[in-house]
């Protein structure tokens, strides 16, 4: 549990962190994506710290419905492979698929909790 609830949560961290440094060319880049630009001011705090909680496994049932909204959003408006043009319609399709396996991983965590090794546990004693 603490090894795939590491990896998961690291891609949000890795992610949400450049975001966050740049959340004002992250925010603008929203409307071309169909979604409001003050969008991007919520995304990208919820990216890094939706994905440092579930690598820490606190709150880690909240952390991964949250995450998991935002990986929803971001699969049907930044990798929706269908509306690109045959070039970049492959890469848009892997990235699309990988954030549908993604989110299978964070309805399994949601489901089955963090695990010991997690501030949810020494914390709460519970999954």
């Amino acid at each position: 549990m603490l090894v795939g609830r590491v990896l998961l949560g690291w891609i949000f961290v890795q992610s949400g962190w450049a975001k966050l440094w740049n959340m004002s060319g992250f925010a603008a880049s929203m409307p071309r994506r169909g979604i409001p630009e003050f969008m991007g001011y919520i995304g990208a705090p919820v990216e890094f710290f939706g994905g440092l909680a579930i690598l820490l496994g606190f709150g880690t049932r909240y952390a991964a419905l949250l995450i998991l909204l935002f990986t929803i959003v971001a699969s049907f408006s930044t990798h929706a492979y269908w509306t690109f043009p045959e070039a970049q319609r492959g890469a848009q399709h892997t990235q699309f698929w990988k954030n549908t396996s993604m989110k299978g991983g964070l309805l399994l965590l949601f489901v089955v909790g963090a695990g010991r090794w997690a501030l949810d546990w020494i914390l709460f004693k519970r999954k």
